[in-house]
C-alpha cells in the first residue's frame, strides 16, 4: 500500500508539473442534440422494429413513471455509442463479499474459457484463492486469459504471474509504459455466458465482511452478474482491449456463444478509453443526471467531479429532483475526500443532499434513478475516471433491479451521517483550510 500511495503521489506530481490534463468532450451541447423516435432494442441478436420498441419502452414507463430517463437519455446514449440496449438479460446485484464468492463459484463451473481484466490482482489470501483456482481450470482445459493494469496491482511481485503465465495462462500486463491512462476496468467473463462487472477488484479488501476476529475495516462495494444476451457486449470489451494489446488470438468462434433470454432486465455495456472522442461512461452519468424527473441516488467512492457534472446534480435539484448522495468519510486516498468536500457548500445550497458512510470504507460506483435505471461500474465520479482511464460501466433498465439498488441504498443510508448545511457551515477553519489545498488538485484526483 505504501508503495501504490507514493507512486499515486509522484503520478499526480508529474501531471501537475506536465499540466497534462485531458479534454472532455462537451457533454452540455450533447446533452442537448435533438432525438427522435424511441431508443433501440436489440432482442436475440436483431433490432426490434420501432414500433415494438416504443411499446416496450411506454410499458416501463408505466411501471415507473419515468419518462425523459427512458426515452431521451437510452436514445442519446444510443446514439453517442452507436449500439442499443440489449433486452432478455438477468442481472444480479451483489455486494463485495458475495461477488468474490459468486465469482469463485462461476470459474470452478467453467467449462470453455475465461476471460478477467481487472486493475487489482493482490497476492493476499484472495488474490492466491483465484490464482489457484485458475492454474487448475486452465490444466483442466479451459483457456484462462488475465489482462491486469500494472499500475494497481503493483504491489504484487511479478513472481505471482510468472507462475499464472508458466501454468498455462495468457497474461497481460496493461500499459506500463504510460502511467496516466490506466485500466480501471473490472470485468469476468466465464464461457461467453456470465459476465460480472462492477467496484470489486481481485483482493481480500473486497472479500471481508468485517466481521472475522481482527477483521480490518470492512469495504463496501458493489458488483452486477448478468446472464443473457448482453455478455457479449462485455466480452466484446475485453476482446477489443486483449486485441490492442496484441494478445494470442482467441477464436470468436469460442468465445462468443449464441445466447438466450434470461430474464426481463434491459442492459447496456458502456465502457471507455483513453484516446476516444467521447469519453462515453462519463456521458453516460451527465446525461442520466439531465434527464432524471424523480431521484437520483448516487453512491460514490471517489467524488471529484467536474464543474459541469456538479451542475446537473444541482441543475437537478433545483428543479425538484430528489438527489441525495451516500459519499467517502475515508479512503485510500484521503486528500481526494478532501477535495470533495471543497464542494458540498454549493450542493447543500442547491438542495442536494450529502451523507458520509459511517464504518466502512466505500468503494461503490452506482446510481439508481427514477426508479427503473441504474448502474454499477467502475467509474468514479472523478477526472481520473471520467479523462483518463478505461472504465466500465453496466446499465441495467428494469423496476425490479432498480429496487433492489433502492434497498441497498436505503440500507446504507442507515449506516451513514448526514451533513447539513448548517453544521458544514461550523467546520473548523484547519479542514476549510484543507479542503480549499486538495480542490487545488481536483483535476488530477
Amino acid at each position: 500500500m505504501a508503495k501504490k500511495i507514493f507512486l499515486y503521489a509522484l503520478l499526480t506530481l508529474s501531471m501537475l508539473m506536465s499540466g497534462c490534463a485531458s479534454n472532455l468532450p462537451n457533454a452540455e451541447r450533447l446533452a442537448a442534440l435533438p432525438v427522435t423516435g424511441p431508443p433501440e432494442i436489440q432482442s436475440n441478436g436483431r433490432e426490434l422494429p420501432p414500433a415494438k420498441s416504443k411499446a416496450l419502452m411506454d410499458n416501463l414507463e408505466k411501471e415507473s413513471g419515468a419518462t425523459s430517463i427512458l426515452t431521451r437519455q437510452l436514445k442519446l446514449m444510443e446514439e453517442i455509442t452507436g449500439k442499443p440496449i440489449i433486452a432478455g438479460n438477468e442481472a444480479t446485484l451483489l455486494t463485495g463479499p458475495e461477488a468474490i464468492a459468486m465469482m469463485l463459484e462461476a470459474i470452478s463451473g467453467a467449462k470453455d474459457n475465461i476471460n478477467l481484466e481487472t486493475y487489482v490482482f493482490s497476492n493476499d489470501k484472495t488474490g492466491r484463492k483465484f490464482a489457484g483456482l485458475l492454474l487448475q481450470k486452465q490444466a483442466e482445459g479451459v483457456q484462462v486469459n488475465l489482462i491486469y493494469d500494472s499500475i494497481g496491482s503493483i504491489d504484487t511481485p511479478a513472481a505471482f504471474f510468472r507462475r499464472l503465465r508458466a501454468g498455462g495462462i495468457n497474461v497481460i500486463k496493461y500499459n506500463l509504459t504510460d502511467p496516466f491512462h490506466r485500466d480501471h476496468r473490472k470485468i469476468l467473463v466465464v464461457d461467453g455466458k456470465t459476465a460480472f462487472t462492477g467496484g470489486v477488484n481481485i483482493t481480500s479488501d473486497e472479500a471481508s465482511s468485517g466481521d472475522e476476529k481482527n477483521a480490518a475495516k470492512p469495504w463496501k462495494d458493489a458488483d452486477v452478474m448478468i446472464q443473457g444476451p448482453a455478455v457479449a457486449a462485455f466480452q466484446r470489451l475485453f476482446y477489443d482491449t486483449w486485441k490492442r494489446h496484441k494478445g494470442p488470438i482467441l477464436p470468436e468462434q469460442d468465445y462468443f456463444p449464441p445466447l438466450k433470454k434470461e430474464g426481463d432486465d434491459y442492459v447496456m455495456a458502456i465502457g471507455s478509453r483513453p484516446g476516444e472522442r467521447n469519453r462515453l461512461t462519463y456521458l453516460m452519468y451527465y446525461t442520466a443526471f439531465s434527464n432524471a424527473t424523480n431521484y437520483i441516488h448516487v453512491t460514490a467512492a471517489y467524488f471529484v467531479p467536474n464543474r459541469a457534472i456538479i451542475n446537473a446534480l444541482t441543475g437537478a435539484a433545483m428543479r425538484g429532483v430528489d438527489v441525495q448522495l451516500i459519499l467517502a468519510t475515508e479512503d485510500d486516498v484521503p486528500i481526494a475526500v478532501y477535495a470533495g468536500q471543497s464542494y458540498y457548500t454549493h450542493l447543500l445550497k442547491s438542495g442536494v443532499r450529502i451523507y458520509q458512510l459511517k464504518g466502512r470504507i466505500l468503494h461503490a460506483k452506482t446510481a439508481v434513478i427514477d426508479g427503473i435505471w441504474s448502474t454499477v461500474g467502475s467509474t468514479n465520479l472523478d477526472m481520473w475516471s471520467f479523462a483518463n482511464n478505461k472504465e466500465v460501466n453496466a446499465v441495467i433498465v428494469g423496476k425490479d433491479f432498480a429496487g433492489k439498488m433502492e434497498a441497498m441504498f436505503e440500507n446504507d443510508l442507515r449506516n451513514s451521517k448526514k451533513i447539513t448545511l448548517k453544521q458544514w457551515r461550523k467546520r473548523s477553519i484547519f479542514e476549510r483550510f484543507k479542503e480549499s489545498f486538495a480542490r487545488l488538485f481536483a483535476n488530477w484526483l
